[in-house]
């Protein structure tokens, strides 16, 4: 009863004001792990080759403080993989509570966990572009090394791992969830995934958490680490400069929640959407946001066969028709989507392209 009651009082607070602190939800790609990695597996667990480790920040206006990642009923809070959650059996655990001296040690680094601004025990965790460098670590067992463009700055360069004089990370509180928050703890025996889901859970900053930049405000809620499919819907709850509350949500917004599609992510959609071999310059939609119909420039050929595929951010395929494309516009009826964030999908004369839209 004590935790349904913290819980209750984390996320059932009036909302005051109408200014909007969240300007965005930051997913950073931190590292991909290659076959050097693989060879401190005894150490640390087995981490599959080409795992991809991923940061998810919130990103608010300065004076905001997140104070809670939730779920309850009508919104869902789920964290997923096709495969499994990568865990490190050294030193992992369901919060990054390891030191930065230990976060040199085999792949301790990489270890899935949730968080509320902290990259290590004393240290907040940052953007690596936002990172100074300073007391950068350096693996002593030879990994983490790799210098792919796909995970932009190296480890060995800048890890994400900040010291503030005066300034240390809050402590993580969670509440409910059904005790599946051991699916991020120190073991890799199945269990550890594929899908963390509750309605009545949540972790939170007791005392609100702000960023260790105060102008950039950005926190850092999660590290996880898969080689499959990472997909996730997210509730926010901050607090506001004037001791008010914003809540977030991925999708169903009712009352005073705010719709914030950001919240739902797909590695997948995501890549191929922004991925160079796709042609999305040639498919416009509008209007966007859009509530009934949805008129789509495709820019193929007058005449030309286009299969048009609408997709949730979970990847699952909820509309496919095939259409000829005339004058260049189409229109296709979208009022029974749930609002949120969708992919667009056109295929013709074997050439993809793909846009977001997001549904009112």
């Amino acid at each position: 009863m004590k935790k349904a009651l913290l819980l209750a009082s984390l996320i059932s607070i009036p909302f005051f004001g109408k200014t909007q602190g969240l300007e965005n939800i930051i997913v950073e790609t931190y590292y991909v792990s290659d076959a050097n990695d693989a060879t401190v597996n005894d150490l640390g667990g087995v981490l599959p080759i080409g795992s991809v480790t991923r940061r998810i920040y919130v990103d608010m206006l300065p004076g905001y403080k997140l104070q809670a990642i939730y779920g309850v009923p009508n919104h869902e809070l789920r964290i997923a993989t096709t495969t499994l959650f990568f865990n490190n059996e050294d030193r992992g655990a369901i919060h990054p509570t390891y030191s930065k001296t230990q976060a040199k040690d085999n792949t301790v680094m990489l270890d899935s966990w949730l968080s509320v601004g902290a990259g290590c025990a004393g240290n907040f965790g940052v953007l690596k572009t936002a990172d100074d460098g300073v007391l950068n670590n350096t693996n002593n067992d030879g990994v983490l090394s790799n210098e792919s463009p796909q995970i932009g700055i190296p480890l060995t360069t800048q890890d994400g791992l900040l010291s503030v004089v005066g300034g240390t990370p809050v402590s993580v509180t969670t509440v409910g969830g059904n005790d599946q928050w051991s699916i991020f703890d120190a073991q890799n025996d199945g269990s550890n995934g594929p899908v963390f889901s509750t309605f009545d859970g949540s972790w939170a900053a007791l005392v609100g958490a702000s960023g260790p930049n105060p102008e950039t405000n950005q926190v850092l809620i999660a590290q996880i680490t898969t080689d499959g499919v990472l997909t996730f819907e997210l509730n926010i709850q901050i607090g506001t400069p004037d001791g008010g509350v914003e809540r977030y949500v991925a999708s169903n917004p009712s009352s005073n929640e705010i719709l914030f599609p950001e919240l739902t992510y797909n590695s997948e959609l995501v890549t191929s959407t922004e991925n160079p071999k796709d042609i999305s310059e040639k498919l416009i939609t509008y209007p966007n946001p859009v509530s009934d119909n949805l008129q789509i420039s495709s820019g193929f050929k007058q005449g030309s066969i286009c299969r048009y595929s609408i997709y949730s951010m979970r990847g699952d395929r909820l509309w496919v028709q095939t259409l000829v494309n005339t004058n260049n516009i189409n229109s296709i009826d979208v009022s029974e989507l749930s609002s949120g964030l969708y992919i667009l999908e056109c295929i013709s004369d074997g050439k993809r392209s793909s846009q977001r839209f997001v549904k009112n």
